[in-house]
Order: C-alpha cells, then structure tokens, then sequence
C-alpha cells in the first residue's frame, strides 16, 4: 500500500508540471483553411499547390538554382509536344519520302544518260571538295541514326533487342552523336567556304525549275553551271539548317549556359511577333530539344532525296563523289554551261576549280 501510494503522488506531480508547461493547451487544428496559430504563411493548401505548380522559384540550400523549382509545369507541354507531333509528322516526312522516292522509281525508273557513256572524263571534284563532303555526309548519316534511336528506339529497337543491348546500343550511340557532331561542324564550315560562290542564285535557275530538272522526262535537260537550280536549294537548306541545329546541339550539350530562344524572340517581336523573352533556363533547354528534334527530322527528310538522286537515281552522279571525275556526257547532259567553261578554261591555259 504504502508503494501504491507513492507511485500514485509520483503520477500527480508528472501531471501538475505538465499543464504548468502548456501541455495541457488544446492542439490548434487548421479550420476555414487557415494556418494554425495565426502565424504568416498561405491560406490553403489550394493555394500553396497552384503556387509551385505555376514553376515559382523557392529557396534551396543546393548550388543549383534549379532545384528551388519544384514542379515545372512546361515540362508537360514540352513532354507533349515531343512524343506528340513531333513523333508523329516526323516519320510520317522519313517514312514518307522512302515510300515516295520508291513510287517515282518505279514510274521513272534510273535516270539514264540519254546519250550514253562517251567514256571520257571531266574533273568534278577535287580532294578536298570530296572530302569535305564525306566528312559532313558521313558524321551527318551517324548522328541521324543516333538521333533517330533517342526519339523512336523504345518503341522500336527494344522491344526486338531487349533492354541490355538497347542500354549498350543507346549510350555508345550518345557518345558518337556528341563527338561525331563536331566533324560535322567542321565539314559543314569547310563546304560553305568551298561551294558558296557557286550557289548564287540566277535567272537560269528558274529555267531549270521550270522544267522540272529533267527528271520527270526523258531528254530534258535544261541549261545549268556548276550548281543546278536543285543543288542550290539542297546547298542552303543544309547549310543554314545545319547551323541551326549546330546552334541548338551545343546548347544541349552545354546546358543552361545560353539564352538563344530568348534573344531570337526578342528580335522576332521586333517585326510584329508578340513572343515571350522572360525565359527560364530550363525552358530555354526544352526549346532547344523541340528545335533540335524539329530541323534535324526535317534535314533528314531532304537528305534521303539528296542521296537517292545523287546514286540508285541517277546514273553517273556518284561518280562525282567517289573518283572526282564522270562521265562527259553526264556533265553535257546535267551540267552544260559548266562543260563549256571547262572547256573554253583548257583552251585558254587557264583551269577551273571543279564543283558540284
């Protein structure tokens, strides 16, 4: 009893000194929506939530300011816009010129030289012309397939490989396509300052526009130089897409260190646009990728034409690229005002530069 009693007075004191420190408060509940303890802070939890969902910036102890962002909402439209049209409408353009360069050769067939093959020779190309092309072509086809393999392997290499070999596949492929992008830049430099005084446009270009080519009928050839009316338009798309997509690869590469959109929006709104120029590093970096997929789709659905004209669809023409030199009566045929420049250069004692 007299243990009971003690530990009944011990339980008495533990209570008394427990209220006497506010443990005997009633616990403040959050009620109207209103933070408990009326100390400062927001209303609700709707409007603590609409808050970050609108991408505002916190505070963070990190180095990285971009962690003080705890949801950004551009994500989803990015996410969306990527797996979305881009997806769709660009192997709709791949898949769709290989389905339509497949019909015209089945209509049209090879591009034959109507005179046939004379046997002689002219100069069409030089080393370093064929180089630079090489360099830029061939880094352009592996940066093509790795691209191709980020936007569509998941859906299309997985499944068949399994997810190791895609895994090996994939990273080999990211490490080609940032290397390999720097020879590209390089070929693509070395081409314009070869070829750009040959891809002025002139009044005989519209002459060959007008006739198609030749390519649709057989024994038309309209006049053209060095550079056909055709060439110059490949020339320009790849070497101002080129640059683009150059511009928005290094930015990928380097992230968070430009504001290209920003600026170029700026300049936009200049002529009428009305673009938003407050842009935040990461939407910057999901601009880039949206734009970088876009031109590189695009240049790769006019690339398959360019390689299909330039070897199965045109006998002779990949001679220009491989020995430097084809077939006189191609050229005549293709190139005529360049042959008689050549010719009439032989005659004078003077040589011309060979070109495309």
């Amino acid at each position: 009893m007299k243990t009971l009693r003690m530990i009944s007075l011990f339980a008495l004191l533990m209570m008394v000194g427990f209220v006497s420190m506010g443990g005997g408060q009633p616990a403040l509940a959050q009620t109207g929506g209103e933070v408990p303890g009326q100390t400062l802070g927001l209303n609700s939890d709707a409007d603590l939530w609409r808050y970050i969902r609108q991408g505002n910036t916190g505070n963070t102890q990190m180095k990285n300011e971009l962690a003080a962002v705890m949801i950004q909402s551009e994500g989803d439209n990015w996410r969306a816009v990527r797996n979305g049209p881009i997806s769709v409408y660009g192997a709709g353009g791949v898949i769709g010129i290989i389905v339509l360069l497949a019909a015209f050769y089945s209509w049209r067939g090879r591009i034959m030289i109507d005179a046939g093959p004379s046997g002689k020779t002219i100069e069409r190309f030089g080393s370093l012309d064929r180089f630079s092309h090489w360099l830029m072509a061939g880094s352009f086809v592996v940066l093509a397939l790795t691209g191709l393999n980020l936007l569509y392997g998941r859906y299309v290499l997985l499944p068949v490989i399994g997810p190791e070999a895609f895994s090996a596949i994939t990273t080999a492929g990211k490490y080609a396509h940032n290397y390999l992008s720097f020879a590209f830049m390089i070929g693509l430099a070395l081409s314009f300052l070869l070829w750009v005084k040959h891809n002025i446009p002139s009044k005989i270009d519209l002459d060959w526009l007008k006739a198609g080519g030749g390519i649709f009928s057989k024994g038309v050839h309209p006049p053209a130089r060095k550079f056909n009316a055709g060439q110059k338009m490949i020339f320009w798309i790849v070497m101002i897409g080129g640059l683009s997509v150059s511009m928005s690869g290094i930015a990928l590469m380097f992230p968070f260190q430009t504001a290209m959109f920003a600026k170029t929006f700026g300049l936009l709104n200049v002529i009428g646009f009305d673009l938003p120029t407050q842009l935040t590093a990461l939407q910057e970096q999901q601009l880039n990728q949206l734009w970088h997929a876009i031109v590189s789709l695009v240049l790769m659905t006019i690339i398959i034409a360019h390689i299909y004209i330039g070897s199965v669809g045109m006998e002779g023409a990949l001679d220009a690229m491989n020995s430097g030199k084809v077939d006189r009566n191609w050229a005549k045929e293709h190139h005529n005002l360049w042959v008689k420049e050549v010719d009439e250069a032989e005659k004078s004692g003077k040589k011309t530069a060979p070109a495309e």
